[in-house]
């Protein structure tokens, strides 16, 4: 077994190529799926009747629940190298249909394309559980500035998609397809960027010197998960004696896990079910007619996701990080009432009022959001650490399927 007492010189190695690494991993875990929502304008041209921001979302969701639901029960026996690795992989193949299927059909619409596109966000969704579980879960026992720099490209991909959208709508507005060659362009640039996160992944991360130690550290203490990923790192020599260890073995169980922890999962729960009954159905469909014309949606989902960036950031200045429980749930809990300034903003507001109501949902979102997720694992094992990073994967995954089925709530009385 790897010493796990190394000291902090060699153990810091490779800390800020690892926090870079991360970033950029959590770019890959939902670059694609963004750019699908970022091209909304696309679809809305292509399928008018079928509501395809609310319907993909809809699609997207009972696949990344269902499937997450199924790794969290069983994270103690899952290999978490291959788990990552055919998400990343999952996320590259879908990507990639989703270019051949708009090429085979020329860019028509129909109800055979639209169900094709829905099937992929099917797939996205399962690509997303096996992999932002799976490294929520193996950050976890880490440092925390790894997982902040993973929720930070989270943001960042959704920030970087709505930057692209901006930019291809500029340059293909005014000519033929222009709308179709964005979305061609966007699907050809996640697919590539698909590709760099499996090497990254399978090549980079696990020989860092520093990875490697906590991984190490992880196995020291009952970790099941970690022995591909330190095997690809260059560590063999783990002995049987450590995986038989009854002391090192006795862990909490993920429902000893969730009890203690209840009120940091509601958390995770609430701050997506909030976020997602408004974003991106409500901001696309239902926010009227403004003098930004067809870029009034596409302004907005860029907002959201710029400020969603930046509060991932906020947290990293401790006198500002929120870390009280109570604190915590009295902040979550307050963030419904954007729900009647949303409702009143829409029907009475101008533009300015919605944009800076938007820019608030993102920073709120992105700031509770690292809030949590490095609060809530400290003061437990490796083993532990990784479990409960999936159980608040899972309800923050949750809160997305309860916020985008609340989001066809306004549509009541619109005749839709």
């Amino acid at each position: 077994m790897p010493p796990v007492s190394a000291g902090v010189g060699g153990v810091r190695t490779g800390k800020y190529t690892a926090m870079l690494v991360c970033w950029l991993l959590g770019n890959g875990c939902l670059f694609s799926w963004n750019s699908m929502l970022t091209i909304v304008d696309y679809y809305g041209y292509l399928f008018p009747r079928y509501h395809p921001s609310r319907v993909l979302t809809l699609v997207y969701q009972p696949f990344a629940v269902g499937t997450l639901a199924i790794l969290a029960y069983n994270d103690e026996k899952i290999n978490t190298r291959k788990r990552n690795l055919f998400g990343y992989s999952l996320f590259f193949i879908s990507t990639l249909l989703v270019l051949i299927l708009d090429l085979a059909t020329s860019g028509r619409g129909g109800i055979g394309t639209f169900i094709g596109i829905c099937c992929i966000s099917g797939a996205f969704g399962v690509a997303d559980a096996h992999v932002q579980g799976g490294m929520v879960g193996d950050l976890s026992f880490m440092l925390p500035e790894f997982i902040q720099s993973f929720l930070a490209g989270l943001a960042a991909s959704g920030a970087l998609t709505s930057a692209l959208r901006l930019i291809t709508k500029a340059a293909f507005e005014n000519s033929r397809d222009g709308l179709r060659k964005g979305a061609i362009l966007f699907f050809a640039i996640s697919s590539f960027f698909e590709l760099l996160c499996i090497l990254l992944y399978a090549l980079v991360f696990p020989k860092l010197p520093i990875v490697k130690y906590y991984r190490a550290k992880a196995a020291s203490e009952g970790s099941k998960t970690v022995s591909a990923d330190l095997a690809a790192g260059g560590i063999h020599n783990q002995p049987d004696k450590v995986a038989q260890d009854p002391i090192v073995l006795d862990r909490l169980s993920n429902k000893q896990l969730f009890l203690q922890n209840i009120d940091y999962a509601l958390d995770m729960f609430l701050i997506y079910a909030l976020t997602l009954s408004i974003f991106p159905g409500f901001l696309s469909e239902d926010t009227g007619s403004h003098s930004l014309g067809a870029w009034y949606a596409l302004v907005l989902i860029a907002m959201y996701n710029v400020w969603d960036l930046i509060g991932r950031y906020v947290p990293l200045w401790e006198c500002i990080k929120l870390k009280s429980r109570r604190g915590l749930t009295i902040t979550v809990l307050s963030r419904f009432l954007l729900v009647p300034a949303f409702y009143f903003t829409a029907k009475y507001g101008d533009q300015g009022w919605m944009i800076l109501l938007t820019s608030f949902l993102g920073l709120s979102n992105g700031y509770l959001t690292v809030c949590v997720l490095t609060s809530a694992p400290k003061g437990y094992k490796g083993p532990e650490q990784n479990a409960l990073g999936n159980i608040l994967v899972l309800f923050l995954v949750g809160g997305i399927f309860a916020g985008v089925t609340l989001d066809w709530l306004w549509l009541i009385g619109k005749g839709w």
